[in-house]
Parts: C-alpha cells; structure tokens; sequence
C-alpha cells in the first residue's frame, strides 16, 4: 500500500533549515518573583506590577467582568473605555483618541483605513512589522525607503502620481532605540500634502516631557496632519492600543476600520490598568528620566557607543548562534535578556536587546553590570 501524501512535509525541511540557521524559537514561559534581572520586557516605567495598576485593574474586573463581551459598536465599549481616550487624547495633546485591542490592530486600522487605491504610501525600512503587514494589506502602492532618509521620502513623494499620500514610521524603531527625524519629516510631508502617521510604541513614557512622546517633543502634537498610534502594553504596564488624531480621523476609524468593526473592545481590567498607569506616570514625570539614565548604564557595562537615546540598548554580535549563546549565558547568571534575530533584524546584525527600566535599583543596576561586562566581552 503506498503512502499517503503529506501535505505539510515542507514544514520539516523549513524547520531544519531554520535550525541550522540558528532561528529556531520556542516559548519560554517565566515564573513569577523567579528573581531574575528582567532586561528583556518593553515594561519600562516598571509600572506592570505596580499596586495601584493592578489595583486598577481590579475595579474594572468587579465593576465590568473580564471581556469587554463584543465589538466596540455592539456591547464592547464601556464608560472607561471613553474616559481612558480622553485622558490619553489629553496627555499627548491630541483632539481625540480611538482604542484597540493591541496596538498592532491600531497600526492596522490607520494606515489601512487611510488609504486606498490612489495611495502611495512610503515606509521607513525600519518600520515595525505591524506597520509593513499594514502597508501589505492596504491598497496603495507602497515604497520602502532608507531608513530616516528625508532625501529618499521627498524623492518617492515627489514622483507618485497618486492622489493620496501617507508617510509611516515608527518613532523610536524597536530594534536600535534610535529616533525619527519627525520635525524633518512633519515638513515634508506637509510641503507634499501627505499624512504622518508615527508609531509612538517606544516613545510614549520615554521620549518628550513627561512621558508625552517623540512627537510632543518635537513640537508636533496636536497637528492636524499628524496621526499617532500607540500600545497600552511597553510602558503603560498593560494591553491594548490606541490611535490619537484629529476628531475627524477617529469617526473615519469607527465606520471604516475592519480591526475596529470586527475585532472584540479591549478587557475592561486592561482598560482599568492602563487608566491607573496613565494616573502614576502624570504624577511620578521623573520616572522617564530614570528609563534614560538607567539605559546609559547599559550601555557602558555592554561596551555599546553612544548615549541611548530611548530605552533601547542594541548590542550587535552579528551571528545568531551567537547571540543566542550569549542571552542564555546571560539567564544562567540571573539577567533575562531580548535576543534580536533574522527576521527582526537583517541577517548579520543579530543581537542582544537590552530595555532599560525606571524601577531598577541600583544593587540591581550593579549586577547587571558585573553580568554585562562579562558576557559582552567574551562575545565580542
């Protein structure tokens, strides 16, 4: 009798090859209080623990149960979640603020929803992979640019013979900690007639006064032209997205955004969590100062060039096994590090990725030091 086909045989083979390339992943599931060093998570306000936001997150679990039980237009959207688009709206100066369920749907939803057939939509080649499925799944024409090159996203705008124009970016990119030229490009966009749309991730709760973002910094917030999408999960400590614009582009969001439409509303207790987050931040506005002092730390101790300009440190090794080595050697002497590689990263450039905390404490900040010294220079 002959064998029966097997349809998915060629998931073995990209199996072994992703092994032999280093790239094979599996799930690590940590263990609560476990006493490791965490250099890994995007928490860098250290607010996921913190009392009041879970205590946050617990009214909002008594008051409204843990699902949101639909859609934002059916039963998903609840008093909070409207109280917490104002507060955001008013915390990075913005008209007005939309809620998702992960700031990947908010990604989605804007650059989708603002575009169509007579785009052109142009994408830093460092843009976040939510960003490049969104450019993948609108119906524009995309052009992929060099990385913070106003030279290059004048050049694409200059030669589309669309209508329409919107330019993304990421404002912090994720895996270098490195910033957009937003003021360079707020000009260019709007000498062209395009919209910006800049992914706050990694710069709300470290960049701009108080925590505000890149784009508050950079003396942009507010403008009309100008469309922030954000995460409730890096450093508001809980889950969840939003997307912060002119009043106009919130209503075009509702009736056309499919990850709006057709995606359940965030958790209430996430809701909860990030309002008390959000609560802590504006009264504690020196804890972004200590996300950046704790991130030159790092630096130093890893050997890395520069100040940090974001939460960010990227030790490059260049080899995966490499790096793969060095972020376990790093958990066996009790500091839990990002490891970055193909296709986070280009090929040549994995890495470890380090993410300053505000609550680090200083016997904290000396361990890792020791640690970092040790691994960064044997690797090297």
């Amino acid at each position: 009798m002959s064998e029966l086909p097997d349809p998915l045989a060629w998931l073995d083979s990209a199996s072994g090859h992703r092994r032999a390339a280093g790239l094979h992943r599996v799930l690590s599931p940590r263990q609560p209080n476990d006493g490791i060093i965490d250099l890994a998570s995007n928490d860098y306000l250290g607010l996921s623990r913190h009392p009041e936001v879970i205590a946050g997150a617990k009214r909002s679990l008594d008051l409204w149960g843990p699902g949101s039980t639909g859609s934002r237009l059916v039963t998903g959207t609840t008093a909070e979640h409207l109280q917490l688009e104002e507060e955001l709206a008013d915390f990075t100066g913005a008209p007005s603020a939309l809620v998702f369920s992960s700031g990947y749907m908010a990604n989605i939803a804007a650059v989708t929803a603002l575009s169509n057939q007579d785009t052109l939509i142009v994408s830093d080649s460092a843009s976040h992979a939510s960003l490049v499925d969104a450019c993948r799944l609108s119906r524009g024409r995309v052009a992929v640019v060099e990385h913070c090159n106003l030279s290059a996203v004048r050049a694409a705008l200059e030669e589309r013979d669309e209508e329409h124009a919107l330019v993304v970016t990421d404002s912090v990119f994720s895996a270098d900690g490195d910033l957009a030229p937003l003021r360079g490009l707020h000009a260019v966009c709007r000498e062209m007639d395009a919209v910006l749309i800049v992914d706050e991730a990694h710069g709300i709760g470290v960049r701009g006064e108080g925590g505000r973002g890149l784009v508050h910094e950079s003396g942009l917030a507010g403008e009309p032209d100008i469309v922030i999408t954000m995460t409730l999960s890096k450093a508001l400590g809980s889950q969840g997205g939003a997307v912060v614009a002119d009043d106009r582009i919130r209503e075009h969001l509702i009736n056309t955004a499919r990850t709006f439409i057709f995606d359940t509303g965030l958790s209430p207790a996430a809701v909860g969590a990030a309002r008390a987050a959000l609560h802590v931040l504006k009264r504690e506005p020196e804890r972004p100062h200590a996300v950046l002092d704790h991130a030159a730390v790092l630096a130093e101790a890893a050997d890395v060039a520069g100040k940090p300009e974001s939460a960010v440190v990227s030790v490059v090794l260049g080899d995966a096994a490499t790096a793969v080595a060095a972020a376990q050697r790093c958990l066996e002497e009790g500091v839990r590090v990002g490891c970055f590689r193909p296709p986070s990263v280009p090929p040549g450039t994995s890495r470890l990725r380090l993410t300053a905390r505000a609550d680090l404490t200083e016997n904290e900040l000396t361990a890792v030091t020791q640690v970092l010294r040790r691994v960064a220079g044997d690797a090297a």
